[in-house]
């Protein structure tokens, strides 16, 4: 499956036999939702006054289907449009969806099994938000903590390991004691051992003072190694014996010190990979590799990006208009809760003193994964240029927008949610035919 493809967090394949297909609805006028919609046996006919209180949604708006595993909606003649994945339906017209349907102020997505969210929503646990997805892995993030005194979390950059360690922490018997994270990769080679076991005054030119380490600063509470296949294999080999000891050997010292705390490791790549590519010893991997845990991407947990984009834009004392919604469920956001984040904050810098916060004001390769500069173009930053995925993908959904719009560019980028000046160069990049400019 492609990043142009994006299943909810509780659709694919691993959707349990007695699964209840539905839809999600995750923003609704400006506000951010979490309910569930049944399809039961039949097609689910959506409106206002039947299951959305929009007064933009029309009475007999969309059909939405579940037919032979896919989601297919209909538009029913509607007055302000169905959009599926981002492009409107012409009237009375289906498609497949797969990402998002958008209906008047509200924004809905296609879940394979609307269980979860009956069962839990999206809450907000310690200051984060959090869908089904998240709250099933932090369940079982208490059950390690209760039974283990490490964890390792697999995830990508700006996914959430940091909050899972936290989690870790507070669940386990040290949570009273200190959470002290550290960023392997960001520690020089050099001094990597001195920071992580400390070391003795005057065991080295220029230590005036005795310091302790990361390691006995997180005694009584738990340590958080990100990156941890970063540190040298001689770092590591001593890490492994502090770990199966529970001892810290300072620099300069002949008298370890006992130390008594949990260990969260966390990489972006597979542990047994790392192994195979001599980044990480094999014995620190069967030390460290069980329990584990994968936080599943942003991309995954759409269910989660109206409540994050609602809370950011709310703390700086605006709103966020659907179509701004729609485009961050829409991206893949390789950067995943960072990258979004910052993002809606320079969104609503570009909205320059508005105070709803519109998708044109999205930079356009906001949440898009990165490729190289092409070699015949003079070198720019590789965020300035867009892959060929997203490329396609752009086309795809511009040229079906102006056919829906009998080829006005006007009004295919009000469906599309951008300004028609970005839309015209939009078209010109891609060498789309337009005979109509208005």
């Amino acid at each position: 499956m492609d990043d142009r493809t994006l299943p909810p967090s509780t659709l694919g394949n691993s959707r349990p036999a007695d699964a209840r297909p539905g839809v999600v609805v995750v923003f609704s006028g400006q506000s951010a939702a979490a309910r569930a919609i049944e399809l039961a046996d039949a097609p689910l006919e959506l409106g206002r006054g039947n299951n959305l209180d929009d007064a933009r949604v029309s009475r007999r708006h969309t059909r939405v289907a579940f037919e032979a595993g896919r989601f297919v909606a209909t538009d029913l003649g509607s007055q302000n449009g169905t959009f599926v994945d981002g492009v409107q339906l012409a009237a009375n017209g289906s498609a497949s969806l797969t990402r998002v349907l958008r209906l008047g102020d509200s924004l809905l997505v296609p879940v394979g099994d609307i269980g979860p969210f009956l069962a839990h929503g999206v809450t907000t646990v310690d200051g984060f938000i959090r869908g089904p997805a998240m709250q099933a892995l932090l369940a079982e993030v208490a059950r390690a903590a209760s039974l283990s005194t490490v964890l390792h979390v697999r995830g990508e950059t700006g996914a959430g390991k940091e909050g899972v360690a936290a989690a870790f922490h507070r669940s386990g018997p040290r949570a009273t004691g200190p959470l002290v994270a550290v960023n392997c990769a960001a520690i020089p080679e050099q001094i990597a051992e001195r920071l992580l076991f400390g070391a003795k005054r005057g065991a080295y030119s220029g230590a005036d003072q005795d310091a302790a380490g990361y390691l006995a600063d997180a005694d009584g509470g738990t340590i958080f190694l990100d990156e941890i296949a970063e540190l040298d294999a001689q770092v590591q080999a001593k890490l492994l014996r502090a770990i199966e000891t529970r001892e810290v050997l300072a620099l300069g010292t002949s008298k370890p010190r006992h130390i008594d705390l949990g260990i969260v490791t966390a990489t972006n790549k597979d542990l047994r990979s790392l192994v195979a590519a001599g980044s990480l010893r094999e014995d620190l991997f069967f030390r460290i590799g069980t329990p584990a845990v994968t936080v599943p991407p942003l991309r995954d947990r759409p269910e989660e990006i109206a409540a994050l984009v609602v809370a950011e834009l709310a703390r700086l004392g605006l709103t966020p208009h659907v179509s701004l919604i729609e485009q961050c469920v829409l991206r893949t956001w390789p950067g995943n809760v960072r990258e979004l984040l910052a993002e809606v904050r320079a969104a609503a810098h570009a909205a320059d003193g508005e105070t709803r916060v519109l998708a044109r004001h999205l930079a356009s390769n906001a949440g898009s994964a990165f490729s190289p500069a092409s070699p015949e173009a003079p070198a720019e930053p590789v965020r300035k240029r867009m892959p060929q995925t997203v490329d396609d993908e752009w086309r795809a959904r511009i040229e079906a927008a102006l056919k829906a719009n009998d080829g006005k560019v006007a009004a295919a980028a009000r469906a599309l949610g951008l300004h028609r000046n970005q839309l015209r160069r939009l078209i010109e990049r891609h060498g789309i035919d337009v005979e109509d400019e208005g």
